[in-house]
């Protein structure tokens, strides 16, 4: 039974929309559910490495033992600049240094992904990661925190590349989007994980709390390191791994139809696009793919889509909510005991919304929640920078903030965190994963990984020199981005949904403006 493609009700002709459906035949397993399930927990790696180190950079101990200079600034009065008072280059470093190695180690994991399969990255990944939080948690001078966290940053690389790929793979088309958000899920789990233990190891008086931060990766990097080993690989990764050999086809076949529960002549039409996208990919060597993903015309629609999303993720400010939540509530007046909840908080909002996208994604559509989403991320930030520059104004400096001051505030910035985490954070991991074929899945995922993780760095890095001296207007930069995504989303962002993965490609050769780059079947 071939896919069925006709008119779509209720979508019709605009800007991006998209004016087919498609249907294989299969369910919901419960181990599909499974496997994605796992896989999707690589995140927990992210997201705890994203709430803890922000955290422990606004703990006495922490700074006093590596970054001295900052501990004195920020035990000075109160009263000074608090735009200031966290800026320095060392300690921006500890943070931003994991994101380098992500770079370059998601680029070395499309090899891997590719020629050894997406499980394989993702074992390696939770091992690096395990030593890297290991370090971390033993560590004894500024260059084993460093090394720490390059180590992590591998192992953020190797699961971030893959685990995306992998749900994408293995998940029914229906449900695909839902499966890939419990990835961004697992991380938000992982950020509201890293805040609850923040504000609770400063508690500890006979051991230094922040090793027990620190140290406390090893935890999600031990679980998915064993439990990535026990996956299946997917029938796209076996057919792409093969030699398109009767065996391999054979084992594809068997495994298709495990997860999807059905018989072989009901697995039969998705199992003839997968063994079709898998022998283009084969004609593709390793370095070829990478020439053709960044000089073929008929790439360029995705590929660019998937770097200005990765590009506008990190520019709508969320790591700066994320990574410096403890620094940037402390910065604002905050006490640090005040200053770590507040982060608990904005990370209990970001786990709840993000069940909306898991609800929404596959019924109301990618490009619904980038717009409404974007809408409401773009009110709230205004209206931060305005509540920020009516207090701090532009010598950062106040003696007291009342206590309604300091709710206002903090409620703003949940606005704007569940705006992000029912929209843009998820279709982050949805977008990119499911867009490019086969044949150069595996680097085109790891150029979108290389964006999001360039641009990181860079916000991790610059963050609290920008805040020292463009004061609230860094919430009003951050805006403009918003708006500006929120445009380019809605005339060049063509509808996904519910869209088998070997066929997204169709969807381009339909779009208004990105069909003149797009080859179509009928030219092949």
């Amino acid at each position: 039974m071939a896919p069925v493609i006709g008119p779509e009700e209720g979508n019709g002709p605009g800007p991006g929309s998209s004016t087919e459906k498609y249907s294989y035949e299969g369910q919901m397993t419960r181990y599909v559910v499974g496997a994605c399930l796992v896989a999707a927990m690589a995140g927990l790696l992210f997201g705890y490495d994203i709430g803890i180190s922000g955290g422990v950079t606004s703990m006495g101990p922490f700074l006093r033992k590596f970054f001295p200079s900052v501990y004195a600034r920020e035990a000075a009065d109160k009263s000074t600049n608090q735009y200031c008072k966290f800026d320095d280059v060392g300690l921006t470093m500890f943070t931003s240094s994991l994101y380098l190695a992500a770079l370059v180690s998601s680029l070395a994991a499309s090899w891997v992904t590719r020629e050894l399969g997406r499980k394989a990255s993702m074992v390696l990944g939770g091992f690096v990661f395990f030593l890297g939080a290991a370090m971390n948690g033993f560590a004894v001078s500024l260059w084993m925190l460093i090394l720490g966290r390059l180590l992590l940053g591998v192992g953020v690389g190797f699961s971030v590349q893959s685990a995306p790929l992998y749900v994408s793979e293995m998940a029914p088309h229906k449900h695909r989007g839902a499966l890939n958000i419990f990835f961004q899920l697992s991380i938000t789990t992982g950020i509201l994980s890293a805040n609850l233990i923040n504000y609770f190891t400063p508690r500890i008086t006979s051991f230094a709390g922040w090793r027990l931060s620190l140290g406390g990766a090893c935890i999600p990097a031990l679980f998915i390191f064993i439990s990535a080993i026990f996956l299946p690989n997917t029938p796209n990764s076996m057919l792409e791994k093969g030699g398109g050999g009767r065996e391999e086809e054979e084992q594809a076949l068997a495994m298709l139809c495990r997860i999807r529960g059905v018989t072989q002549q009901q697995a039969a039409a998705e199992f003839r696009d997968l063994v079709a996208a898998a022998k283009a990919s084969r004609a593709v060597d390793g370095e070829h793919q990478w020439r053709k993903v960044l000089g073929k015309r008929q790439y360029r629609p995705q590929l660019t889509m998937a770097v200005v999303i990765q590009a506008a993720l990190q520019l709508s400010g969320i790591n700066v909510v994320m990574f410096y939540a403890p620094v940037l509530f402390s910065s604002i007046g905050f006490g640090d005991d005040a200053a770590l909840l507040s982060a608990v908080v904005t990370g209990g909002v970001n786990v709840a919304a993000t069940f909306v996208a898991v609800y929404g994604v596959d019924r109301w559509g990618r490009r619904a929640l980038f717009l409404y989403g974007g809408a409401q991320m773009f009110i709230f930030q205004v209206l931060v920078a305005g509540l920020i520059g009516w207090k701090f104004g532009v010598t950062g400096e106040v003696s007291s903030l009342p206590k309604w001051y300091a709710v206002l505030i903090v409620t703003l910035i949940c606005g704007f965190v569940s705006g992000f985490a029912w929209s843009w954070g998820p279709l982050g991991v949805v977008v990119p994963a499911e867009i490019f074929p086969l044949e150069i899945r595996s680097a085109a995922q790891s150029i979108a990984i290389s964006t999001s993780m360039v641009f990181t760095f860079l916000i991790a890095q610059l963050f609290l020199t920008m805040l020292c001296h463009m004061k609230f207007g860094l919430f009003l930069f951050f805006a403009f981005f918003l708006a500006a995504m929120s445009v380019f989303v809605y005339f060049f962002l063509p509808e996904t949904k519910n869209i088998p993965i070997e066929a997204v490609h169709r969807v381009w050769e339909k779009h208004w403006f990105w069909r003149r780059f797009v080859i179509s079947d009928d030219d092949h």
